[in-house]
């Protein structure tokens, strides 16, 4: 992946872990990593803020059953990273929907062809970005999602460009025999 070029970038580097996030109201790149994990940036381009949430799995057990605790649960989870969202919003007194959203991740991490594509992990992280992301109207201008492998992800608070670089599996396999 080529790296981010810009001269004038003067804000620090965040290296986001599973199930972190991080907000930003000056001009930092945020890092992840992700496979079968999702990566939701929102940015509003007025103010020229916003984060990066990682998360690992669709839904929190406990928000489930009405807690919103958090301070728990942290980014690892769709609800509570999109929670972590609204509290920031809330603390710069903007709605959710005046920010843009670009997604990222949700890959098919098992070379195994026995899951169906609606069965992966990746495919229920995918659609519960994708419906959180509607519940608050916020719009979706890039979504990078599906397939196998990995992809780094740098976004550039400052003006809102997310880099992605892809590298699919190399091979897949089938009732136990590779197949490339």
């Amino acid at each position: 992946m080529p790296k981010p070029t810009n001269t004038t970038h003067s804000g620090d580097e965040y290296h986001l872990n599973p199930g972190e996030f991080y907000f930003s109201t000056a001009q930092d790149r945020i890092h992840t990593l992700l496979g079968s994990c999702v990566a939701i940036t929102l940015w509003h381009p007025r103010l020229r803020v916003g984060g990066m949430c990682h998360f690992l799995l669709p839904r929190c057990p406990s928000m489930a059953h009405g807690a919103r605790d958090i301070a728990i649960s942290g980014g690892r989870y769709s609800d509570s990273a999109m929670a972590l969202f609204e509290r920031e919003a809330q603390k710069l007194g903007t709605p959710l929907s005046d920010y843009q959203a670009k997604i990222f991740g949700g890959s098919n991490m098992l070379a195994i062809n026995t899951l169906t594509h609606d069965d992966s992990i990746g495919t229920k992280n995918t659609e519960a970005a994708l419906k959180h992301l509607a519940e608050h109207n916020i719009p979706l201008l890039v979504a990078h999602v599906g397939e196998t492998g990995h992809r780094r992800i740098v976004f550039d608070v400052a003006n809102g460009d997310v880099w992605v670089k892809h590298e699919p599996l190399q091979s897949t396999i089938e009732n136990g025999k590779g197949d490339k």
